[in-house]
């Protein structure tokens, strides 16, 4: 992709909505919305980098109750031309159609590149990359499972919501508290992934969530790892001009 000349390419990851409570996250909810309403008149396309919902669970015919205004103001992005790109994360991994069929925004379940301007993007949520990090990729492989999804599903939505909104904000493993402390450049692992992803391959930025930590760190001269931070208690976002990426506090 090109970006026109005056656009800019969004990022944003972890708002956690609904968590605690679908009431104690409205605020961040509407804080969100105002920042989507903000970007949308220079927005040449939104990457949003998972866990935006705190749980998300998509039967045949049932989806969340709630989160009106941001799924309202996504359609209208997204009717509106702007592409907007989802990635998941390791609370909203049971996506499955909902966003691709009403708002026509591209879903992964894996890190995917993207090149804008010349410049070599390598984005993703996190979860799961890299050394370390061995208990939640086996609860990873449970959770993803097909048959432990299709026992999930026959659980009533009332009931099994409730429980996994509880488990979601309860389990440190799920709701990653114990990630949200710097570790140091050399035992970050999500630089440890980056560094050995150049050993492949050139790419000027290496994009994240998951950590809920703003970091900046040079990789070599000429690639950067990028965490995002999250909208929780940073409220911060990345953008992309065409030539520099910069963290910006909203």
């Amino acid at each position: 992709m090109q970006i026109p000349k005056g656009k800019k390419i969004y990022f944003a990851s972890d708002n956690h909505l609904g968590a605690p409570t679908q009431e104690a996250s409205r605020p961040r909810e509407k804080k969100f919305v105002a920042w989507l309403d903000h970007i949308k008149h220079d927005a040449a396309a939104i990457f949003l980098l998972g866990d935006l919902f705190d749980f998300w669970f998509e039967y045949k015919t049932v989806v969340p109750k709630g989160f009106t205004r941001t799924l309202g103001k996504l359609a209208e992005l997204s009717d509106s031309g702007i592409p907007i790109y989802y990635f998941v994360g390791n609370h909203d991994l049971w996506m499955n159609g909902y966003f691709e069929d009403e708002l026509n925004i591209p879903v992964y379940h894996k890190p995917k590149e993207f090149t804008f301007n010349n410049k070599t993007f390598f984005i993703g949520h996190g979860d799961g990359l890299g050394p370390h990090d061995k208990g939640y990729k086996r609860m990873k492989k449970v959770f993803t499972n097909p048959f432990f999804k299709w026992l999930f599903r026959w659980a009533h939505p009332d009931i099994g919501m409730r429980v996994a909104q509880y488990l979601s904000v309860k389990n440190k493993l799920i709701s990653g508290d114990d990630d949200a402390k710097f570790l140091g450049d050399d035992n970050e692992w999500l630089v440890q992934y980056s560094k050995h992803k150049l050993k492949d391959k050139h790419r000027d930025f290496f994009v994240f969530g998951h950590r809920h930590l703003p970091l900046e760190i040079p990789l070599n001269a000429t690639s950067k790892y990028i965490n995002l931070g999250d909208w929780i208690q940073y409220y911060t976002y990345g953008v992309f001009d065409g030539e520099n990426f910069e963290l910006i506090t909203y």
